[in-house]
């Protein structure tokens, strides 16, 4: 699994992309909302470690996670 942290511009907000390995979207979620979008897809258990590499993450950079 992948992820992308975007930088909003203006009144558009920073959102994260979670993709999976052959990159297709899995989620997609403003920064400081996560939690109905990993719920859905399975990872609210992971909520916490998934926003800690996001907050370490830079923008517009893709990282592997490994859950």
């Amino acid at each position: 699994m992948y992820i992308v942290k975007v930088k909003g511009v203006a009144k558009i907000p920073d959102y994260v992309q979670l993709r999976d390995d052959e990159f297709t979207l899995l989620a997609y979620f403003r920064v400081d909302r996560p939690d109905k979008s990993l719920e859905k897809i399975g990872l609210g258990d992971k909520t916490e470690y998934i926003m800690q590499v996001v907050n370490e993450l830079p923008f517009g950079q893709i990282k592997k996670l490994e859950l």
